[in-house]
């Protein structure tokens, strides 16, 4: 117990100041080439589907049918997935 009250704010000083993560800089010379990486993964192809105004507005419109015919819960959820794909 008494050695945490004193090892503790040490550790801590010792990481604001840096002293424990120090670290030589690297010389570049020319025989010294830098380090390659890896190419940037490639975009993941969009479907080609409605715009985003026409999704919202079917959406709308089949929560608005399953307001009308009372549907909550997984009865609810079934009815539009299905009314959206219609």
């Amino acid at each position: 117990m008494n050695l945490s009250r004193y090892l503790l704010p040490v550790a801590a000083l010792a990481m604001m100041t840096g002293y424990g993560f120090a670290q030589t800089p690297v010389q570049m010379t020319p025989d010294t080439k830098p380090a390659m990486t890896a190419p940037a993964p490639a975009a993941p192809a969009k479907k080609a589907t409605t715009t985003s105004g026409q999704r919202t507005a079917k959406s709308k419109a089949c929560s608005d049918q399953a307001d009308q015919k009372g549907l909550h819960g997984k009865a609810r959820k079934q009815f539009r997935d299905e009314c959206k794909k219609a």
